[in-house]
């Protein structure tokens, strides 16, 4: 059974820059299709972009010009860039659509 652990939130002022990871165990990593997920206090999970094993992406809108999302299948690492960070971005970041412990990203002045 494939794990990922996710890292790298934390507290933001608006307008700062997170990168996130999302290290998967299991070697079959570069064969999959990979995604950041985000929930919000309240709210359901929603996808925020994905990657193919090809490196093809792929943006919801509020992610558009914003966030970068990358893969190394070296590290069996994915990757979100955030910039120009919003209250509203506010959230739990998770690589997996159920379960996962994700990181914590605060965007606060």
């Amino acid at each position: 059974q494939v794990q990922f652990v996710e890292s790298g939130g934390g507290l933001v002022q608006p307008g700062g820059s997170l990168r996130l990871s999302c290290v998967a165990s299991g070697s079959i990593f570069r064969a999959f299709t990979m995604a950041w997920y985000r929930q919000a206090p309240g709210k359901q999970r929603e996808l925020v972009a994905t990657i193919s094993s090809g490196g093809s992406t792929y943006y919801v809108d509020f992610a558009k010009g914003r966030f970068t999302i990358s893969r190394d299948n070296a590290k069996a690492t994915v990757y979100l860039e955030m910039r120009d960070l919003k209250p509203e971005d506010t959230a739990t970041y998770y690589c997996t659509p159920t379960g996962g412990q994700g990181t914590r990203v605060t965007v606060s002045s």
